[in-house]
């Protein structure tokens, strides 16, 4: 009776950022058990808050090499722990309000521990939302927290670092793949398709969006051009590029064999190719789109377009050249 008591206190922050490592394992059990509980309360957003300022002290005081990994994948694992994916979400989107918040205080020396550890959330992420075969709420939900004040992709919070918002572009993809890859040979079982436009809906509407040039760069070569290249149809010519991808169209098969659209079965990759494509002509086209922005996705857009996109979209087209 008491243990089950205990389990529904959470572990104070104290505990977690103690300097002794046997407090600190102790305190990451406890709140294992606290967020696995079923019957434990909601915790309110300011809770959750000082919860997360205790875990991320936790991290900063963790100095090997081993045990930092150790201790990223346990954390990051919480998140398929937690019984509901309310409660998953409520957690996830402290995680990123905490780093969002900490990130300018974190030293060069403990900058690369704390990449990885966002690494682990992103790839835990997609986990959970494939535990939910990528319903449209779940993936909202994720969308939301994400891009919201206090996210990491809003386009209109100054608070967010630049560096946050580059590493996590730099990963998303790899992520994804990761969590989408499947061997057929050894017996796997193929995962449900990922729903590609409401994953990328936060890059896209950070492009729309963002003051920055150096941000717009890095978004398209880390998320916008290696999702069109790889599903470009085969022996099509790629557009030119001053700046090599961040990611080759190969390195990331497995998000573009089994990716499809939200509400629709799964594509086939030309299928996929003119539906991210009018996704971008779409986003590009929205009223709060800035317009140097909007002027490089029509671009971009129309530079990607094949001979079936053409004839398919030349309204669109003429409408892009007249204006």
């Amino acid at each position: 009776m008491a243990s089950s008591s205990a389990s529904r206190t959470p572990p104070l922050g104290k505990y977690l950022a103690s300097t002794d490592k046997k407090t600190r394992d102790k305190a990451v059990k406890n709140l294992a058990a606290f967020l696995s509980d079923p019957e434990r309360s909601q915790i309110p957003s300011h809770e959750m808050d000082k919860l997360w300022k205790g875990i991320f002290y936790c991290f900063w005081m963790s100095d090997k090499a081993l045990v930092q990994q150790a201790l990223a994948s346990e954390l990051a694992n919480l998140l398929l722990s937690i019984d509901g994916n309310t409660a998953s979400f409520e957690f996830l989107g402290g995680f990123w309000r905490t780093i969002v918040r900490e990130w300018e205080g974190i030293d060069r020396l403990r900058m690369d521990k704390y990449y990885m550890l966002i690494r682990r959330f992103v790839n835990a992420s997609f986990r959970l939302l494939m535990r939910y075969n990528w319903d449209s709420g779940s993936c909202q939900a994720y969308s939301d927290i994400l891009t919201t004040k206090g996210g990491p992709l809003c386009p209109d919070d100054n608070r967010v670092p630049s560096s946050l918002k580059y590493h996590l572009a730099d990963i998303y993809l790899e992520e994804l793949n990761k969590v989408l890859a499947w061997d057929s040979a050894a017996g796997d079982e193929c995962p449900p398709p990922a729903p590609l436009d409401t994953l990328i809906a936060p890059f896209l509407a950070l492009l729309a969006r963002t003051p920055s040039n150096h941000a717009f760069d890095r978004v398209m070569s880390a998320i916008l051009e290696p999702l069109i290249q790889s599903l470009a149809p085969p022996g099509s010519e790629e557009p030119p590029s001053k700046k090599r991808r961040r990611l080759l169209g190969d390195e990331i098969s497995f998000v573009a064999e089994n990716s499809c659209m939200s509400g629709s079965p799964t594509p086939d990759r030309s299928s996929l190719h003119q539906a991210l494509l009018k996704q971008v002509f779409s986003v590009a086209s929205e009223q709060d789109t800035r317009d140097s922005n909007r002027r490089r996705l029509y671009k971009f857009w129309k530079s990607n377009l094949d001979d079936d996109d053409y004839s398919h979209d030349r309204g669109a087209r003429c409408e892009v050249d007249a204006s």
